[in-house]
């Protein structure tokens, strides 16, 4: 009898000691979305060409210019090939709003900063900011030309 208050004494002990542990932190749920998440609606192609001369001439686009650049679009049927070859025009245009290359090479990060501003309207994640310091600062040959390009063609860019 002995021997069976012993094992029932061990197994009690055993299922109480088993007790899982639950801690509590205090720390509030949160949903985590990329900074682009709210972005779900495209841009007309009016849309695009308005926001994307505004965002490199810093001026709005007259109507007349709107209406050849629509028609350029319509005309060249494949949208994103079209998009590019204004961007690179507007890019070239020796009026466009760019910042020297002194002035990107001198305080990257701000000028990082400035870009995500200008054209996704918003400041740049903290892995975003790394990456483009880091890569700006490992090509010398890159100027503020191709980086506006490279945001101007972007996914992001396409949808507000």
């Amino acid at each position: 009898m002995r021997p069976l208050y012993f094992f029932l004494f061990f197994c009690l002990l055993l299922f109480a000691a088993c007790k899982e542990k639950t801690y509590y932190y205090e720390v509030n749920d949160i949903e985590v979305l990329p900074n682009n998440a709210d972005k779900d609606k495209q841009k007309s192609q009016e849309q695009f060409i308005n926001i994307a001369y505004a965002n490199l001439f810093q001026q709005p686009l007259s109507s007349n210019e709107l209406v050849d650049l629509s028609q350029l679009v319509t005309s060249i049927g494949d949208k994103q090939v079209a998009f590019e070859a204004i961007i690179a025009k507007m890019i070239g245009d020796p009026d466009v709003a760019l910042p020297s290359e002194q002035e990107m090479r001198s305080d990257v990060e701000a000028f990082v900063i400035e870009t995500y501003k200008r054209f996704f309207v918003r400041l740049p994640t903290e892995a975003e900011k790394t990456f483009f310091v880091n890569f700006i600062e490992s090509h010398p040959n890159l100027t503020p030309e191709h980086v506006y390009f490279t945001f101007a063609t972007c996914n992001e860019y396409y949808y507000y």
